[in-house]
Protein backbone atom coordinates (compact mmCIF):
# COMPACT_ATOMS: atom_id res chain seq x y z
CA UNK A 1 0.00 0.00 0.00
CA UNK A 2 1.27 3.22 -0.73
CA UNK A 3 1.79 6.85 1.36
CA UNK A 4 -1.21 9.24 -0.04
CA UNK A 5 0.99 11.98 1.52
CA UNK A 6 3.95 10.95 -0.93
CA UNK A 7 1.49 10.72 -3.85
CA UNK A 8 -0.17 14.11 -2.89
CA UNK A 9 3.41 15.59 -2.59
CA UNK A 10 4.56 13.88 -5.46
CA UNK A 11 1.63 13.29 -8.22
CA UNK A 12 3.97 13.28 -11.05
CA UNK A 13 6.70 10.57 -9.25
CA UNK A 14 3.85 8.21 -8.66
CA UNK A 15 2.41 8.28 -11.75
CA UNK A 16 5.71 7.76 -13.50
CA UNK A 17 6.52 4.86 -11.12
CA UNK A 18 3.44 3.20 -12.40
CA UNK A 19 3.81 3.91 -16.17
CA UNK A 20 6.97 1.65 -15.53
CA UNK A 21 4.35 -1.21 -14.87
CA UNK A 22 1.92 -0.02 -17.84
CA UNK A 23 -0.51 1.32 -15.65
CA UNK A 24 -2.16 5.12 -16.28
CA UNK A 25 -2.11 7.77 -14.21
CA UNK A 26 -3.97 7.88 -11.09
CA UNK A 27 -2.44 10.50 -9.05
CA UNK A 28 -4.98 12.95 -9.84
CA UNK A 29 -8.00 11.29 -8.98
CA UNK A 30 -6.47 10.23 -6.00
CA UNK A 31 -5.17 13.44 -5.01
CA UNK A 32 -8.79 15.07 -5.75
CA UNK A 33 -10.88 12.51 -3.20
CA UNK A 34 -7.84 12.97 -0.86
CA UNK A 35 -8.63 16.55 -1.23
CA UNK A 36 -12.80 16.47 -0.41
CA UNK A 37 -11.93 14.13 2.24
CA UNK A 38 -9.44 16.64 3.97
CA UNK A 39 -12.18 19.08 3.47
CA UNK A 40 -14.88 16.72 4.83
CA UNK A 41 -12.63 16.29 7.65
CA UNK A 42 -12.35 19.72 8.55
CA UNK A 43 -16.05 20.84 7.76
CA UNK A 44 -16.88 18.51 10.63
CA UNK A 45 -14.04 19.38 12.83
CA UNK A 46 -16.19 23.33 12.67
CA UNK A 47 -19.65 21.60 13.05
CA UNK A 48 -17.88 19.65 15.96
CA UNK A 49 -16.84 22.35 17.63
CA UNK A 50 -19.81 24.60 17.36
CA UNK A 51 -22.15 22.32 18.51
CA UNK A 52 -19.81 21.74 21.52
CA UNK A 53 -19.79 25.82 21.82
CA UNK A 54 -23.62 26.54 21.33
CA UNK A 55 -24.31 23.63 23.93
CA UNK A 56 -22.59 25.25 26.48
CA UNK A 57 -24.36 28.81 25.33
CA UNK A 58 -27.74 27.29 25.98
CA UNK A 59 -27.30 26.59 28.87
CA UNK A 60 -25.89 29.81 29.81
CA UNK A 61 -29.10 31.46 28.24
CA UNK A 62 -31.56 29.32 30.38
CA UNK A 63 -29.42 30.00 33.58
CA UNK A 64 -30.39 33.63 32.51
CA UNK A 65 -33.55 33.18 32.34
CA UNK A 66 -33.28 33.80 28.24
CA UNK A 67 -34.91 32.29 25.26
CA UNK A 68 -32.72 29.70 23.81
CA UNK A 69 -35.22 28.54 21.55
CA UNK A 70 -32.71 29.60 18.32
CA UNK A 71 -29.41 28.11 19.03
CA UNK A 72 -30.84 25.48 20.33
CA UNK A 73 -32.11 24.98 16.30
CA UNK A 74 -28.94 25.39 15.45
CA UNK A 75 -27.79 22.40 17.87
CA UNK A 76 -30.65 20.27 16.04
CA UNK A 77 -29.28 20.84 12.59
CA UNK A 78 -25.94 20.54 13.29
CA UNK A 79 -26.49 17.21 14.82
CA UNK A 80 -28.32 16.46 11.59
CA UNK A 81 -25.59 17.46 9.45
CA UNK A 82 -22.42 15.84 11.70
CA UNK A 83 -23.61 12.15 10.60
CA UNK A 84 -24.07 12.65 7.07
CA UNK A 85 -20.49 14.20 6.97
CA UNK A 86 -19.39 11.16 8.85
CA UNK A 87 -20.90 9.18 6.39
CA UNK A 88 -19.63 10.99 3.36
CA UNK A 89 -15.92 11.29 4.42
CA UNK A 90 -15.63 7.49 5.60
CA UNK A 91 -17.05 6.68 1.27
CA UNK A 92 -14.59 8.44 0.94
CA UNK A 93 -11.80 6.81 2.70
CA UNK A 94 -13.25 3.68 1.71
CA UNK A 95 -12.74 4.43 -1.77
CA UNK A 96 -9.42 5.76 -1.39
CA UNK A 97 -8.27 2.91 0.20
CA UNK A 98 -9.54 0.85 -1.97
CA UNK A 99 -7.97 2.81 -5.17
CA UNK A 100 -4.73 2.27 -3.00
CA UNK A 101 -4.72 -1.57 -1.94
CA UNK A 102 -5.29 -2.04 -6.03
CA UNK A 103 -2.13 -0.45 -7.40
CA UNK A 104 1.03 -2.18 -7.08
CA UNK A 105 4.76 -1.41 -5.22
CA UNK A 106 7.04 1.34 -6.87
CA UNK A 107 9.85 -0.25 -8.37
CA UNK A 108 13.33 -0.08 -7.29
CA UNK A 109 15.22 2.37 -10.03
CA UNK A 110 17.36 -1.05 -10.74
CA UNK A 111 15.11 -2.69 -12.18
CA UNK A 112 15.14 -2.75 -15.86
CA UNK A 113 12.32 -1.54 -17.89
CA UNK A 114 10.46 -4.43 -20.22
CA UNK A 115 7.33 -6.07 -21.18
CA UNK A 116 7.78 -9.73 -19.58
CA UNK A 117 10.19 -12.48 -18.99
CA UNK A 118 12.04 -12.43 -21.99
CA UNK A 119 14.01 -9.17 -20.93
CA UNK A 120 14.87 -9.95 -18.01
CA UNK A 121 18.45 -9.08 -16.84
CA UNK A 122 21.04 -11.53 -16.49
CA UNK A 123 22.83 -11.47 -13.51
CA UNK A 124 25.27 -14.68 -13.68
CA UNK A 125 25.17 -18.68 -14.43
CA UNK A 126 26.44 -20.58 -11.66
CA UNK A 127 27.30 -24.57 -12.06
CA UNK A 128 28.04 -27.00 -14.93
CA UNK A 129 25.24 -28.68 -16.50
CA UNK A 130 25.60 -32.39 -16.95
CA UNK A 131 26.34 -34.11 -20.41
CA UNK A 132 24.47 -37.23 -21.33
CA UNK A 133 25.36 -40.30 -23.47
CA UNK A 134 21.53 -40.59 -24.46
CA UNK A 135 18.73 -38.64 -24.78
CA UNK A 136 17.35 -36.86 -21.39
CA UNK A 137 14.15 -37.80 -20.11
CA UNK A 138 12.10 -35.07 -18.47
CA UNK A 139 10.43 -35.79 -14.89
CA UNK A 140 7.48 -37.41 -15.44
CA UNK A 141 8.85 -40.59 -17.95
CA UNK A 142 11.71 -40.67 -14.80
CA UNK A 143 9.13 -40.95 -12.46
CA UNK A 144 6.60 -43.21 -14.27
CA UNK A 145 9.75 -45.81 -14.68
CA UNK A 146 10.07 -45.44 -10.76
CA UNK A 147 6.25 -46.31 -10.89
CA UNK A 148 6.13 -44.05 -7.65
CA UNK A 149 4.34 -40.71 -9.83
CA UNK A 150 1.22 -41.41 -10.42
CA UNK A 151 -1.08 -38.35 -11.98
CA UNK A 152 -4.28 -40.75 -13.19
CA UNK A 153 -5.05 -41.61 -9.42
CA UNK A 154 -4.38 -37.99 -8.18
CA UNK A 155 -6.58 -36.48 -10.77
CA UNK A 156 -9.08 -39.44 -9.99
CA UNK A 157 -8.67 -37.82 -6.18
CA UNK A 158 -8.49 -34.23 -7.31
CA UNK A 159 -8.76 -33.70 -10.75
CA UNK A 160 -5.97 -31.63 -13.05
CA UNK A 161 -2.74 -30.49 -11.53
CA UNK A 162 -2.20 -32.78 -8.82
CA UNK A 163 -0.47 -35.55 -8.30
CA UNK A 164 0.19 -38.88 -6.04
CA UNK A 165 4.11 -39.26 -4.87
CA UNK A 166 4.90 -42.71 -3.92
CA UNK A 167 7.49 -44.61 -1.74
CA UNK A 168 11.14 -43.09 -2.98
CA UNK A 169 9.78 -39.87 -4.76
CA UNK A 170 7.69 -39.57 -1.22
CA UNK A 171 10.72 -39.87 0.66
CA UNK A 172 12.79 -37.74 -1.30
CA UNK A 173 10.25 -34.57 -0.86
CA UNK A 174 10.52 -35.45 3.06
CA UNK A 175 14.26 -35.43 2.33
CA UNK A 176 14.91 -32.01 0.59
CA UNK A 177 12.28 -30.15 3.01
CA UNK A 178 14.39 -31.21 5.96
CA UNK A 179 17.65 -30.50 4.53
CA UNK A 180 17.02 -27.12 3.38
CA UNK A 181 15.31 -26.51 6.95
CA UNK A 182 18.39 -27.50 8.41
CA UNK A 183 20.54 -25.83 6.49
CA UNK A 184 17.90 -22.70 6.61
CA UNK A 185 17.92 -22.95 10.65
CA UNK A 186 22.06 -24.29 11.03
CA UNK A 187 23.66 -22.34 8.89
CA UNK A 188 21.61 -19.19 8.09
CA UNK A 189 20.37 -18.27 11.46
CA UNK A 190 16.77 -18.70 10.13
CA UNK A 191 13.90 -19.45 12.59
CA UNK A 192 11.72 -22.37 11.56
CA UNK A 193 7.83 -21.62 11.87
CA UNK A 194 5.15 -24.04 11.45
CA UNK A 195 2.30 -21.82 10.74
CA UNK A 196 -1.56 -22.26 9.97
CA UNK A 197 -2.26 -23.19 5.89
CA UNK A 198 -5.56 -21.28 6.17
CA UNK A 199 -5.75 -17.81 7.02
CA UNK A 200 -8.29 -14.74 7.28
CA UNK A 201 -9.33 -12.18 5.18
CA UNK A 202 -7.07 -9.47 6.69
CA UNK A 203 -4.41 -11.57 6.76
CA UNK A 204 -4.35 -12.02 2.89
CA UNK A 205 -4.49 -8.66 2.55
CA UNK A 206 -1.43 -7.53 4.59
CA UNK A 207 0.94 -9.22 1.96
CA UNK A 208 -1.13 -8.08 -1.13
CA UNK A 209 -2.93 -11.29 -2.43
CA UNK A 210 -5.88 -9.77 -1.56
CA UNK A 211 -8.44 -7.84 -3.16
CA UNK A 212 -6.21 -8.49 -6.44
CA UNK A 213 -5.81 -11.93 -7.09
CA UNK A 214 -8.77 -13.33 -5.25
CA UNK A 215 -9.64 -15.75 -8.34
CA UNK A 216 -6.12 -16.90 -8.35
CA UNK A 217 -6.78 -18.11 -4.13
CA UNK A 218 -8.97 -21.14 -3.28
CA UNK A 219 -11.27 -19.75 -0.06
CA UNK A 220 -13.27 -22.27 2.00
CA UNK A 221 -17.32 -20.95 2.79
CA UNK A 222 -16.14 -19.93 6.05
CA UNK A 223 -13.99 -16.69 4.75
CA UNK A 224 -10.59 -18.31 5.11
CA UNK A 225 -8.58 -18.64 2.52
CA UNK A 226 -5.24 -21.32 1.36
CA UNK A 227 -1.84 -19.80 1.55
CA UNK A 228 -0.16 -19.44 -1.77
CA UNK A 229 2.82 -19.20 0.15
CA UNK A 230 4.27 -19.25 3.42
CA UNK A 231 5.26 -15.88 3.22
CA UNK A 232 1.42 -14.94 3.94
CA UNK A 233 1.47 -16.20 7.88
CA UNK A 234 5.35 -15.78 7.99
CA UNK A 235 5.03 -11.70 7.12
CA UNK A 236 1.70 -11.61 9.24
CA UNK A 237 3.49 -12.31 12.20
CA UNK A 238 4.53 -8.69 12.68
CA UNK A 239 0.88 -7.45 11.91
CA UNK A 240 -0.28 -4.83 13.82
CA UNK A 241 3.06 -4.54 16.12
CA UNK A 242 5.84 -2.41 17.08
CA UNK A 243 8.73 -4.83 16.80
CA UNK A 244 11.89 -2.96 18.93
CA UNK A 245 14.45 -1.81 16.29
CA UNK A 246 17.05 -4.30 18.60
CA UNK A 247 14.74 -7.17 17.54
CA UNK A 248 15.49 -6.86 13.82
CA UNK A 249 15.89 -8.46 11.63
CA UNK A 250 14.01 -11.23 11.86
CA UNK A 251 14.73 -14.12 9.33
CA UNK A 252 12.06 -16.84 9.35
CA UNK A 253 11.34 -19.98 7.33
CA UNK A 254 8.81 -22.86 6.72
CA UNK A 255 7.60 -25.98 5.14
CA UNK A 256 4.33 -25.54 4.18
CA UNK A 257 1.92 -26.88 1.16
CA UNK A 258 0.81 -23.78 -0.55
CA UNK A 259 -2.16 -23.91 -3.16
CA UNK A 260 -2.65 -21.99 -6.41
CA UNK A 261 -6.19 -21.92 -8.04
CA UNK A 262 -4.60 -20.61 -11.32
CA UNK A 263 -1.69 -22.30 -11.94
CA UNK A 264 -0.20 -20.41 -14.64
CA UNK A 265 -1.38 -19.84 -17.86
CA UNK A 266 -3.99 -21.61 -19.64
CA UNK A 267 -2.36 -24.69 -21.77
CA UNK A 268 0.87 -24.13 -20.25
CA UNK A 269 3.05 -26.18 -17.86
CA UNK A 270 -0.43 -29.15 -17.83
CA UNK A 271 2.39 -32.26 -17.77
CA UNK A 272 4.14 -32.61 -14.45
CA UNK A 273 4.93 -31.23 -11.67
CA UNK A 274 6.21 -27.44 -12.93
CA UNK A 275 2.64 -25.87 -12.15
CA UNK A 276 0.43 -27.95 -9.27
CA UNK A 277 -2.86 -26.47 -7.47
CA UNK A 278 -0.95 -28.34 -4.45
CA UNK A 279 2.88 -27.75 -3.97
CA UNK A 280 5.45 -27.80 -1.24
CA UNK A 281 7.96 -24.87 -0.82
CA UNK A 282 10.20 -24.00 2.18
CA UNK A 283 10.05 -20.02 2.40
CA UNK A 284 12.29 -17.40 3.92
CA UNK A 285 10.85 -14.01 5.24
CA UNK A 286 13.00 -11.25 6.61
CA UNK A 287 10.95 -8.35 8.62
CA UNK A 288 14.06 -5.70 8.80
CA UNK A 289 14.71 -2.07 9.56
CA UNK A 290 14.74 0.25 6.48
CA UNK A 291 18.16 0.58 5.93
CA UNK A 292 18.81 -3.02 6.19
CA UNK A 293 16.51 -4.14 3.31
CA UNK A 294 18.99 -3.83 0.50
CA UNK A 295 21.71 -5.86 1.84
CA UNK A 296 18.87 -8.11 3.20
CA UNK A 297 17.92 -9.09 -0.48
CA UNK A 298 21.43 -10.19 -1.41
CA UNK A 299 21.54 -12.18 1.46
CA UNK A 300 18.49 -13.44 1.29
CA UNK A 301 19.23 -14.44 -2.57
CA UNK A 302 22.81 -16.02 -1.52
CA UNK A 303 20.82 -18.20 1.06
CA UNK A 304 18.45 -19.86 -1.90
CA UNK A 305 21.88 -20.20 -4.04
CA UNK A 306 23.67 -22.29 -1.18
CA UNK A 307 21.19 -24.91 -1.88
CA UNK A 308 21.29 -25.11 -5.12
CA UNK A 309 25.31 -25.29 -4.98
CA UNK A 310 25.01 -27.71 -2.31
CA UNK A 311 22.63 -29.67 -4.22
CA UNK A 312 25.41 -29.16 -7.34
CA UNK A 313 22.52 -28.25 -9.59
CA UNK A 314 23.33 -25.84 -12.48
CA UNK A 315 21.71 -22.20 -12.30
CA UNK A 316 21.06 -18.87 -13.20
CA UNK A 317 20.81 -15.64 -11.56
CA UNK A 318 18.09 -12.93 -13.12
CA UNK A 319 16.98 -9.49 -11.94
CA UNK A 320 13.59 -9.26 -13.25
CA UNK A 321 12.19 -6.51 -15.53
CA UNK A 322 9.45 -4.02 -14.90
CA UNK A 323 7.04 -6.16 -16.32
CA UNK A 324 7.27 -9.15 -14.53
CA UNK A 325 7.93 -7.96 -11.24
CA UNK A 326 5.41 -9.29 -8.53
CA UNK A 327 2.59 -6.99 -7.67
CA UNK A 328 4.26 -6.09 -3.80
CA UNK A 329 7.52 -6.33 -4.72
CA UNK A 330 10.06 -3.43 -5.04
CA UNK A 331 12.72 -5.50 -6.78
CA UNK A 332 12.95 -9.04 -7.59
CA UNK A 333 15.74 -11.90 -8.10
CA UNK A 334 14.53 -15.07 -9.69
CA UNK A 335 16.92 -18.43 -9.53
CA UNK A 336 16.59 -20.73 -12.47
CA UNK A 337 17.09 -24.01 -12.31
CA UNK A 338 18.67 -26.31 -15.26
CA UNK A 339 16.47 -28.94 -16.39
CA UNK A 340 17.72 -31.22 -18.96
CA UNK A 341 15.26 -33.19 -19.71
CA UNK A 342 12.33 -30.27 -20.70
CA UNK A 343 11.59 -29.64 -24.26
CA UNK A 344 12.14 -33.17 -25.80
CA UNK A 345 15.35 -33.47 -23.98
CA UNK A 346 16.89 -30.32 -25.35
CA UNK A 347 16.76 -28.48 -21.68
CA UNK A 348 15.99 -25.46 -20.57
CA UNK A 349 16.17 -23.10 -17.36
CA UNK A 350 12.56 -23.02 -15.09
CA UNK A 351 12.34 -20.93 -12.67
CA UNK A 352 12.84 -22.62 -8.89
CA UNK A 353 12.96 -19.62 -6.32
CA UNK A 354 12.07 -15.85 -6.31
CA UNK A 355 13.66 -13.17 -3.86
CA UNK A 356 11.68 -10.07 -3.67
CA UNK A 357 12.43 -6.95 -0.94
CA UNK A 358 8.52 -5.37 -0.57
CA UNK A 359 10.24 -2.21 1.58
CA UNK A 360 7.37 -1.30 3.54
CA UNK A 361 4.89 -1.73 1.12
CA UNK A 362 3.09 -4.82 2.90
CA UNK A 363 4.15 -2.79 6.06
CA UNK A 364 1.47 -0.36 5.61
CA UNK A 365 -1.20 -2.69 4.64
CA UNK A 366 -0.17 -4.48 8.06
CA UNK A 367 0.53 -1.99 10.15
CA UNK A 368 3.57 -3.12 11.14
CA UNK A 369 6.39 -0.59 12.76
CA UNK A 370 9.03 -0.90 14.46
CA UNK A 371 10.83 2.01 17.19
CA UNK A 372 14.32 2.66 18.40
CA UNK A 373 15.51 2.36 22.08
CA UNK A 374 14.33 5.47 23.41
CA UNK A 375 12.57 7.41 20.75
CA UNK A 376 9.13 7.87 20.41
CA UNK A 377 8.72 7.67 16.84
CA UNK A 378 7.89 4.72 14.53
CA UNK A 379 8.48 3.40 11.06
CA UNK A 380 7.38 1.17 9.06
CA UNK A 381 9.61 -1.92 8.79
CA UNK A 382 10.65 -3.54 5.18
CA UNK A 383 9.53 -7.11 4.59
CA UNK A 384 11.53 -9.62 2.06
CA UNK A 385 10.61 -12.93 1.03
CA UNK A 386 11.85 -15.86 -0.97
CA UNK A 387 11.63 -19.46 -1.82
CA UNK A 388 14.52 -21.18 -0.76
CA UNK A 389 13.23 -23.45 -2.40
CA UNK A 390 9.91 -24.68 -4.31
CA UNK A 391 10.59 -28.19 -3.42
CA UNK A 392 8.44 -30.07 -6.02
CA UNK A 393 11.01 -28.10 -8.74
CA UNK A 394 14.24 -29.04 -6.67
CA UNK A 395 12.68 -32.62 -6.93
CA UNK A 396 12.19 -31.93 -10.72
CA UNK A 397 15.75 -31.20 -11.46
CA UNK A 398 17.23 -33.84 -8.94
CA UNK A 399 15.73 -36.56 -11.18
CA UNK A 400 16.16 -34.85 -14.52
CA UNK A 401 19.69 -33.79 -13.77
CA UNK A 402 20.74 -36.96 -11.81
CA UNK A 403 19.22 -39.59 -14.62
CA UNK A 404 21.24 -42.61 -15.77
CA UNK A 405 20.69 -44.15 -18.88
CA UNK A 406 18.55 -47.34 -17.18
CA UNK A 407 15.72 -44.52 -15.13
CA UNK A 408 17.99 -44.77 -12.15
CA UNK A 409 18.58 -41.78 -10.60
CA UNK A 410 21.82 -40.43 -8.84
CA UNK A 411 21.49 -38.51 -5.71
CA UNK A 412 23.56 -35.85 -4.47
CA UNK A 413 25.54 -36.54 -2.07
CA UNK A 414 24.35 -33.91 0.61
CA UNK A 415 20.66 -36.30 0.72
CA UNK A 416 22.51 -39.21 0.96
CA UNK A 417 22.24 -39.56 4.66
CA UNK A 418 18.60 -38.29 4.28
CA UNK A 419 17.51 -40.98 2.00
CA UNK A 420 19.62 -43.48 3.65
CA UNK A 421 20.67 -44.38 -0.34
CA UNK A 422 22.18 -43.07 -3.17
CA UNK A 423 20.33 -43.59 -6.04
CA UNK A 424 16.78 -43.83 -6.66
CA UNK A 425 16.44 -47.63 -8.50
CA UNK A 426 13.39 -47.91 -10.79
CA UNK A 427 10.98 -50.71 -9.61
CA UNK A 428 9.55 -51.31 -13.98
CA UNK A 429 10.51 -51.02 -17.02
Amino acid sequence: MHDIRFIRDNPEQFDAALARRGLPAVALQICDLDARRRALQTELQEKQARRNEASREIGQIKAQGGDASEVMSEVALLKKAVPEIEAEEAKIAVEISSQLMGLPNILDERVPDGEDEDENELIKVVGQKPSFDFTPRDHVDLGETLAEMDFSIAAKLSGARFVVLKGQLAKLERALAAFMLDVHTNEHGYTEILPPALVRKQTMTGTGQLPKFAEDLFHTTDDRWLIPTAEVPLTNLVADSIVPAEQLPLRLTAFTPCFRAEAGSAGRDTKGLIRQHQFSKVELVSIVAPDQSEAELERMTACAEIILQKLGLSFRVLRLCSGDTGFSAQQTFDLEVWLPGQDEGRGMYREISSCSNCGPFQARRMKARTRKDGEKNTEFVHTLNGSALAVGRCMIAIMENGQQADGAIALPEVLHSYMGTDVLVPTKG
